[in-house]
């Protein structure tokens, strides 16, 4: 079966509708790397229309004009209607051009003009932006713009100073698939299975050009380390260089012990990374309070999290990383990619396999509380989430991997994830501990009804009784997705 379209026909649909108002349009795209910014284009931009899409390299001026007479060639745009630009000042009314005689004109890659030497290039774009969006319903056509990272994107549109602030007329964020839709792919192309479900996951979570990379090798449904050799460090492996060429290129090598950190270590505190720092450099660790204001709030690449209740001025925190892929790259894959040409190739997939083990228990928990979130939300089920906690402790070391609560229903549901059965039901009689200090804590809840809920990827009739006994409701990953293929959002 061929490759589809995946979760995204609501901002499909949207898409089109603008187009289809055949009056300027001025559309920002965002999204990190490989999210489906261009397939989205592409699909939307199949109705006839007039097109012309160019990727901006990360180059200065000369490239850029270089690349887009490139394009204008490849799509076949007549010379002696539009000369090709050979100065900044030049592309720019040339996108006017273009946009005047009905074509979609798509940069992508935009963030690019935030680099120095390609700055100017958006005062220029916005003069004659202003041009157009003063005879709107006279221009059939437009521009949409595509950017991966977010805090250049921002610069460029969003800032006040920005040239091109406030000039977009609609804007579209891209998250990543929804379970359902990963479901989909895998029931069209893989098998559903529960492990394999949380392996693809916790490499890829909801990036569906990662599940397309697999698909077109061959091993989108073969065994772990069948997938990993070939994606990650086969001689063709279209996934070695992902995480670099994607975000830490763009770090310069500054923030390498801290994400590494993290990333092995998710829910570490502000005080084991600075001892991790000053055993790491001396030099370095004034700088640990700077670098994760900058990862946080400028990069979005680690998530501060308090604990429940706690004040937003609170200082005590855990830290995160955000991408699964990233955390999936720096914490198992990046070693053994690196020492691939010195070491026997089945060692070192073997120990990528291994790390990837570590990594999926936290990736279990994010993975839960994303479906009980899907399931409320497409109406699947009897638990109706108003809202969730993605794990909750205290000053008392009481741990809950999930906080669940049915606002409307008074019922209150704390979860407990392991990727092992038998370490779930080893552990309950200490959980049972962290739920007797949460509700004590808790007296929000008093009267409420108290679900124990115990989740492993798969659990079998045995597991399933002794959970039980202890009182709990057990739940393994089919239970969680049960409901949800066919669901996804506007899969086609």
């Amino acid at each position: 079966m061929p490759w589809g379209f995946y979760g995204r026909n609501d901002e499909l649909n949207r898409l089109q509708a603008i187009l289809a108002r055949n009056r300027w349009y001025f559309v920002k795209v965002t999204g990190r790397r490989r999210i489906g910014k261009t397939a989205l284009i592409q699909r939307a931009l199949q109705s006839g229309q007039r097109v012309f899409y160019v990727q901006v390299p990360d180059s200065g001026p000369v490239g850029v004009l270089s690349a887009v007479a490139d394009q204008m060639d490849t799509f076949e745009i007549p010379a002696s209607d539009f000369p090709r630009p050979r100065s900044l000042p030049e592309l720019a009314k040339l996108v006017g051009n273009l946009a005047r005689a009905g074509y979609a004109v798509a940069l992508d890659e935009f963030q690019y003009f935030n680099r120095e030497r390609l700055r100017d290039f958006c005062s220029l774009l916005q003069a004659e932006v202003d041009l157009l969006s003063a005879r709107a319903s006279r221009v059939p056509g437009g521009l949409l713009v595509l950017g991966s990272i977010h805090t250049e994107m921002a610069a460029l549109l969003q800032e006040r100073n920005a040239p091109l602030y406030n000039r977009t007329t609609d804007e579209l964020e891209l998250g990543h698939l929804d379970v359902a839709s990963v479901l989909e792919i895998l029931d069209q192309h893989a098998t559903v299975e529960p492990e394999r479900l949380l392996f693809l996951w916790s490499l890829f979570e909801g990036v569906p050009k990662f599940y397309r990379d697999c698909f077109e090798q061959g091993v989108l449904g073969k065994p772990r380390r069948d997938l990993l050799e070939k994606a990650f460090f086969a001689s063709s492996s279209p996934l070695r260089t992902e995480a670099d060429n994607w975000f830490l290129k763009e770090l310069h090598g500054r923030y390498d012990v801290i994400l590494k950190f993290v990333a092995r270590r998710p829910g570490c505190t502000n005080g084991e990374l600075l001892d991790h720092v000053r055993q790491m450099s001396a030099d370095t660790k004034e700088q640990v309070g700077g670098y994760l204001k900058v990862l946080i709030e400028k990069y979005r690449i680690i998530e501060k999290r308090l604990p429940i209740f706690a004040r937003k001025t609170q200082r005590q925190g855990r830290y995160y990383l955000t991408d699964n892929f990233l955390r999936a790259w720096l914490a198992a894959l990046a070693s053994p990619v690196s020492a691939m040409a010195f070491r026997p190739l089945e060692l070192v997939v073997r120990q990528a396999d291994e790390r990837l083990a570590d990594v999926e228990g936290p990736a279990l928990e994010k993975l839960v509380g994303t479906l009980y979130e899907e399931r409320s939300r497409k109406g699947i089920g009897d638990f109706g989430l108003t809202e969730r906690v993605q794990g909750y402790w205290d000053r008392a070391d009481t741990e809950i991997d999930l906080v669940a609560v049915a606002g409307e229903d008074h019922v209150l549901r704390l979860v407990t994830c392991k990727r092992s059965p038998e370490k779930l039901v080893a552990d309950l009689p200490r959980f049972d501990g962290h739920i007797t200090r949460f509700v004590s804590a808790s007296p929000k809840f008093g009267g409420w009804k108290i679900e124990k809920v115990a989740v492993s990827p798969v659990l079998d009739q045995s597991a399933r009784r002794r959970i039980g006994e202890r009182g709990y409701v057990a739940q393994d990953l089919a239970d969680l997705t049960a409901g949800l293929r066919g669901h996804g959002r506007g899969a086609t």
